[in-house]
This record gives structure tokens, C-alpha cells and sequence, in this order.
């Protein structure tokens, strides 16, 4: 195994284990501080977008423009960022299928002050739901560090912080429904951890499919399709899960932060090519 892949999987390995920091860090937040939790949604939406346009498209235009040109290159690019959109939108209405509705759109069963055993029920659904389908996102984003790493890894770096950095409220959304409906914090971060172990599990996969077509029109493509990824993520659920609490402002404020933060660490990291 060549350095290269070492880096890379400990850094990939390191942003999954975050899941589980995120979950320990959950407990000791009240159940009250819904901003705290509103600004990290929004402020990793801001990071995932910002980084998605700014650097993961443009880097992944062009790795494909070296095969197919400029105009082909952008096309290529193109084509895997909405197909990543694509694919996100449809894994996530076969979540919805199979896992009912989570993320709160069943709330009127609860209109008329059933027992509290059902919103226990209705939260841990939530709970399991968020971590399927955030589970399934870890995949590809797992890839993406990894991939990233074995390029170049100035540029995993600020990925993998802006990873770590939403992966927290991530795994929060995993604990606090599960913890809160079963009372146990050790499944609540157990579950959490599980999740996060699948950025490493993605990475290794992806790595054994796909390191014997290695080469930059692969990353570009991975790189294209990657973005789409997390800014459907980022329109789809953060967005719009950082806004359910009380001033949505915070939301937009949060992921302007985020934007701001990614523009300075993405200027002291920059490498010139």
C-alpha cells in the first residue's frame, strides 16, 4: 500500500470517527438548543456548497477537460453533477418508500394528543431513518476524501474539515431521536458510530472497484458527480432542516458563515497547480 492510500484512509477514517464525537457531544446538549443545531445544519450546508461550486466542479472540469477538452470537459462534468443529484434525489425517495416518512412529515398522527409512545415511536424512526440515509450519503462522501487523498491531499484537507464539521450535526440527528426515544445513549452512539465507520467502509469499496481504472478522468467524473451530491444534500435536507427552528434567518446566516469559512481555509490551503 502506497503512502498515499495510508493518508488518505487515516484521513478518511478520522472524519468517519467524528460521527461518534458528535454523538458523545449530543448529550451534553439540551434538547432546548435547537440553535445551536440550526446554525450547525445550515452553516455545513454553506461548506458543502461553497466547496462543491468553488473547488470539487472546477477541479473536476478540469481532470475531464484533459480528455475531452475544454467544451467536452464541461459537458462530461456536467452530466455527472446533475447525475449525482440524480441519484441522491432517487436513493432518497427509496428511503422514503420503504422507511416511511421521516423528518417530521407525519405529524398530524400526533395532532389530537395521542400518548407520548407514539412520538417515542415516531423520534426513533426518525432517529433510524436519518442514520439509513445518512449512512448511505457516507458512502460516496467516504469515496470522495479518499479519492481527493490519493490526488492531492491539500485538497482532502478542507473537504475532510468541512466533512467532519456537518458530520457532527449529522450524527446528531442520529443520537437525539434515538437517545430521547430509547433512553439509551449507548445505542444512540453506537448507532452513530456505525454511520460514520461507513466513510472508511466507502472508501475501501470504491477503492477496490474502482482503483484499477484510476486515472483523472475517473476523479473528474467521481469529483463532478461528488458535488452534485452535497449540494443536493445541502438544498435537500440541511437547508431545510436547519429551518424548522423558530427564526429561519439563522439558517441563511449560518450557511453564509459556513461559505466564509470554507473561502479562508480553501485561500491558505490553495495550491497552485
Amino acid at each position: 500500500m502506497s503512502k498515499e492510500v495510508v493518508l488518505s484512509l487515516g484521513l478518511t477514517t478520522i472524519v468517519g470517527l467524528s460521527m461518534g464525537l458528535g454523538s458523545i457531544l449530543s448529550f451534553f446538549i439540551k434538547e432546548t438548543n435547537k440553535r445551536f443545531l440550526a446554525i450547525a445544519l445550515s452553516f455545513s450546508a454553506g461548506i458543502m456548497i461553497y466547496v462543491s461550486f468553488m473547488a470539487i466542479l472546477p477541479e473536476g472540469m478540469e481532470l475531464i477537460e484533459s480528455y475531452f477538452g475544454e467544451q467536452g470537459g464541461h459537458l462530461v462534468a456536467l452530466a455527472g453533477f446533475f447525475g449525482g443529484m440524480l441519484i441522491t434525489a432517487i436513493v432518497e425517495k427509496l428511503v422514503h418508500k420503504f422507511g416511511g416518512h421521516y423528518h417530521g412529515h407525519d405529524d398530524h398522527h400526533h395532532e389530537h394528543g395521542h400518548d407520548h409512545d407514539q412520538n417515542g415511536e415516531h423520534l426513533s424512526k426518525l432517529g433510524i431513518m436519518s442514520a439509513v440515509a445518512i449512512a448511505i450519503h457516507n458512502l460516496p462522501e467516504g469515496l470522495a476524501i479518499f479519492t481527493a487523498g490519493l490526488k492531492d491531499i491539500s485538497v482532502a484537507v478542507p473537504i475532510a474539515a468541512a466533512v467532519i464539521l456537518h458530520n457532527i450535526p449529522l450524527s446528531i440527528a442520529i443520537s437525539v431521536p434515538i437517545y430521547y426515544s430509547t433512553g439509551s445513549k449507548r445505542k444512540a452512539f453506537l448507532y452513530s458510530l456505525f454511520v460514520g465507520l461507513c466513510q472508511p467502509f466507502g472508501a475501501i469499496i470504491g477503492y477496490l472497484i474502482l482503483s484499477r481504472f484510476f486515472n483523472d478522468l475517473v476523479f473528474g467524473i467521481l469529483f463532478s458527480i461528488v458535488a452534485g451530491i452535497m449540494i443536493f444534500v445541502s438544498l435537500d435536507e440541511l437547508l431545510p432542516s436547519s429551518q424548522r427552528y423558530e427564526d429561519h434567518h439563522i439558517s441563511v446566516y449560518g450557511a453564509i458563515a459556513g461559505m466564509i469559512v470554507m473561502a479562508l481555509s480553501m485561500s491558505i490551503f490553495h495550491h497552485h497547480h
